[in-house]
């Protein structure tokens, strides 16, 4: 699953703002907390923790840079929780802002989505991935970092 928008602020300040774990709440509408394991500048290799909420299950996760690429790309890949996943964001110059994209791939530990047919889920996680990615656009508009 991916998906793309165009954020109205320089790509190294999307992406600082994106490698911070304590950052996530403010634009993932299913993050109830999260924040970097452990003291230190991030970097390859930084782990964070969080917890979600999403139809009254929570769930805690625990998260590992696996690429640190500033301010091109970023990935990480899930090390303990229900799911199974990595999360990759590309970041490119564009329209005097930044092409952000995000790429979601799930291994396993969708719950109940697990029994739903495939377009159907990927049409639920499409449409929290974008509303992800307008939130994100909208709260740095807001809320320039520099």
């Amino acid at each position: 699953m991916e998906e793309n928008i165009v954020v109205a602020r320089p790509p190294q300040e999307v992406f600082d703002f994106l490698s911070k774990f304590e950052n996530l709440a403010a634009y993932d509408r299913f993050v109830t907390a999260s924040g970097q394991v452990g003291d230190g500048p991030v970097g390859l290799g930084t782990r964070g923790w969080g917890s979600n909420s999403y139809m009254g299950m929570r769930s805690d996760w625990t998260v590992e840079y696996t690429e640190f690429d500033p301010p091109r790309r970023l990935v990480s890949r899930s090390l303990e929780g229900k799911r199974d996943l990595t999360v990759a964001f590309n970041l490119e110059p564009a329209d005097g802002g930044t092409r952000l994209s995000e790429r979601i791939e799930v291994r396993s530990g969708l719950g109940f989505l697990d029994k739903l047919p495939d377009p159907l889920v990927s049409r639920i996680l499409g449409w929290s991935l974008r509303g992800n990615l307008k939130n994100l656009a909208r709260w740095l508009a807001e809320h320039p970092q520099t």
